[in-house]
């Protein structure tokens, strides 16, 4: 009697289909990522690692052999978590851009803020606080299951035309990267492992506090390019990361903002509310409270190399992939630590990818191994094939 009277609403009222629990679906990373919009608007169960570190807040793993082997995770808008990314960049058409994108209209998630969730953002939004600076680094990874709606998308980054125009912008999360995001609306079975930093760089100094602890942290960029000397590829790379954002005032289509992007931004939308020269949008943000002294200075470094290889990429070039335009912007962050005369540099996961003690003719064998590492193993970009 109790189905017959169900179905009987749901025939003379569609809308109280909305006002049942929606049915969950249980689902590994790895199916997610082989098939992102067949789960798209979802309520999915997911086991799986969540990490938070420089510019990630994902559910991971590696195993998945997809061009990114993790979900960008966010937390419903109005959360005020403690958990994410340092860093961190989106991609938007701009609202001069001529392209006409479909609109897109997502549920809402009400997360359920209980103990379960306060340990699981806490553990997550932990720092390590060791001697050398550490970019990002958390004190621990968690394993639990996590259930929210899924976003799905059948592509990621940006889209152009023949003559470089850019029509589209998919995908989620940090650059854009990410073909599913996860909106959390509960977490269970939590369990923490916390990362083992100590062999990363023995007995390396804290000098972050030291270097560009005031100032502009972006003039602090361009003078670590005169470091290298004018002209050479080293001051380039610098100078382009830093002048990516433009100058004071100037309406170039980058804006800066300081807080935790780890919610559903609030212009979730195909195109953003800004005009932009290029008809492209870039969102940074930068966690003060996390990236203090000179580590804001390289995080500057690591995200306004994205803004410039995006857009400095010619039409009918090859685009560079996801691994090649992190391993570039990492490098940046390198020679801004180089220029400084910063004893050691350590990345989420505990990988070192800058030592001063390192001897000079192995410094760039060093530097890749620690790099590839990291995002491989940490980032969760399989490296790809020589070109």
């Amino acid at each position: 009697m109790r189905r017959l009277v169900v179905l009987l609403l749901l025939l003379l009222c569609p809308g109280f289909a909305r006002l049942l629990p929606a049915q969950v679906v249980d689902a590994s990373v790895c199916d997610i990522l082989a098939s992102p919009q067949s789960f798209d608007g979802k309520t999915v169960r997911v086991k799986g690692t969540v990490i938070a570190g420089f510019d990630e807040f994902t559910i991971k793993d590696t195993t998945c052999n997809r061009p990114v082997n993790a979900i960008w995770l966010a937390y419903p808008s109005g959360t005020k978590g403690k958990a994410g990314p340092v860093a961190f960049l989106q991609l938007q058409l701009s609202r001069n851009n001529s392209a006409s994108p479909p609109s897109v209209n997502r549920s809402s998630v009400k997360l359920e803020k209980n103990s379960d969730f306060k340990e699981f953002d806490s553990l997550l939004s932990t720092p390590y606080k060791g001697g050398a600076m550490c970019l990002g680094c958390v004190r621990y990874t968690v394993t639990a299951t996590l259930v929210g709606r899924l976003d799905g998308s059948a592509s990621v980054g940006v889209g152009r035309d023949g003559t470089g125009k850019y029509v589209s912008v998919d995908g989620f999360g940090n650059l854009n990267r990410y073909s599913a995001r996860f909106v959390l609306q509960s977490v269970s079975d939590i369990t923490s492992q916390e990362i083992d930093y100590s062999k990363a760089a023995p007995g390396a100094k804290d000098d972050s506090q030291s270097q560009a602890s005031g100032g502009d942290p972006f003039s602090a960029v361009h003078e670590a390019a005169r470091a290298f000397g004018a002209s050479s590829a080293q001051a380039n790379l610098l100078e382009a990361a830093a002048a990516a954002f433009g100058k004071q005032g100037e309406d170039n289509g980058v804006s800066v903002g300081f807080g935790i992007a780890n919610e559903v931004p609030s212009d979730d939308g195909p195109k953003g509310r800004d005009n932009s020269p290029d008809g492209l949008l870039f969102h940074s943000m930068f966690d003060p409270d996390r990236l203090k002294g000179a580590a804001l200075s390289r995080a500057i470094s690591h995200v306004g190399t994205h803004i410039a290889d995006l857009r400095s990429l010619q039409p009918g070039a090859i685009a560079p992939t996801l691994y090649e335009l992190e391993y570039h912007a990492w490098q940046a962050v390198v020679l801004n630590a180089v220029a400084n005369k910063q004893s050691a540099l350590i990345l989420p996961g505990s990988f070192l990818i800058w030592n001063s003690a390192w001897p000079d003719i192995d410094r760039g064998k060093l530097m890749d191994q620690g790099l590839s590492g990291f995002l491989q193993d940490w980032d969760a970009l399989p490296r790809p094939v020589q070109r």
